[in-house]
């Protein structure tokens, strides 16, 4: 399942998003036996994605600031991205001419949650037990020059060309506030956890964005955050009603979390332990829809090469989708 993490700058989406990965990444799932043995309990695969401006999931996973500097940006590595994902897909005439919403067909190659390619073996790093790749950063080079966004697109692909099935994780921090709406990398996901404190400016964010994700039934959970007390799960209720599925305390754990010094996780209150495995059931427990998915994949697509991809490509990209192609776990992957 593809899960996001999104909300109001400050309102500890990155802590959370980390938190959740690495909850998931103490869990046990079954290894298929291998010549009638079993190969015993193994983590279940998992992979995590920082998309947001500024770019903090690897120090709150645990890395050191020297050490998330010196990973692998996989906006530095698009036009290689491009050309692994294109395959042999007849439909797209080159790698140049794919964008951001390119949408997988036959030939394209797809990738899964943990199997072995190149884009992985370049680009993605464990940290804190986590299995990390990042959009990089916004540097001093691209102001007023380039668009993050664009930067961003390295993710939108390689979310529309990976295949994940039930028990497999992909767990993306996504940009703050609506920035998401600016691509449809929001459509992107099984789950959308939307981290909201219990002030009006977050639940601000949480009204703006349900407001657009709801049109494309893009499925929303509140997880409230820096609950101190029943009056600010009352708050929470009051605005979002329905739609909060649980909440994190503030406590000593995530306050240390969120200033880069987290702790074995064997170290978070009970509570709010059971708060992420609660947010873990709700993904599992969500329906995969690739038809619908893909639909608003091409839908995009289409939208884009429209406004502004025909013109800077120079060929309808249209052409880029195959008709009733549908990708799933049927298909092969990489």
């Amino acid at each position: 399942m593809k899960v996001a993490f999104v909300g109001k700058g400050g309102s500890g989406k990155t802590t959370l998003a980390a938190l959740f990965a690495r909850h998931l990444a103490t869990l046990e799932a079954d290894v298929p036996e291998t010549g009638g043995r079993s190969a015993g309990p193994a983590r279940p695969p998992l992979l995590a994605i920082d998309a947001d401006i500024n770019q903090h999931l690897a120090t709150a996973l645990g890395a050191t600031e020297e050490e998330a500097a010196g990973l692998p940006a996989l906006g530095d590595h698009l036009a290689e991205i491009k050309e692994y994902l294109r395959g042999d897909n007849p439909r797209i005439s080159s790698a140049a001419a794919m964008v951001k919403t390119t949408p997988p067909g036959r030939g394209s190659r797809l990738l899964s949650v943990d199997g072995a390619n190149p884009i992985y073996d370049r680009l993605v790093r464990e940290v804190g037990g986590v299995r990390l790749a990042v959009t990089g950063p916004f540097g001093a080079e691209d102001l007023g020059v380039a668009c993050y966004h664009a930067k961003v697109g390295a993710v939108e692909l390689l979310l529309n060309h990976l295949v994940d099935g039930p028990g497999e994780y992909v767990v993306v921090d996504m940009t703050a506030g609506a920035d998401s709406f600016a691509s449809g990398l929001f459509t992107r996901f099984d789950v959308t956890f939307l981290v909201c404190e219990p002030t009006l400016r977050s639940v601000g964010v949480y009204r703006q964005y349900v407001g657009h994700a709801r049109d494309y039934g893009v499925t929303v959970h509140v997880v409230g955050n820096k609950v101190d007390d029943a009056s600010d799960v009352d708050f929470l209720r009051q605005h979002v009603g329905a739609d909060l599925l649980t909440w994190l305390t503030r406590s000593r754990y995530v306050k240390g979390a969120e200033r880069g010094a987290p702790e074995p996780l064997a170290a978070l209150e009970p509570e709010n332990r059971a708060a992420l495995e609660l947010l873990r059931t709700t993904v599992d427990a969500q329906v995969k829809d690739w038809a619908t998915y893909h639909r608003h994949a091409v839908e995009f697509h289409l939208r884009n090469a429209v406004a502004w991809a025909n013109d800077r490509v120079g060929e309808d990209l249209a052409g880029q989708v195959d008709p009733d192609y549908v990708p799933g776990p049927v298909a092969s992957v990489h």
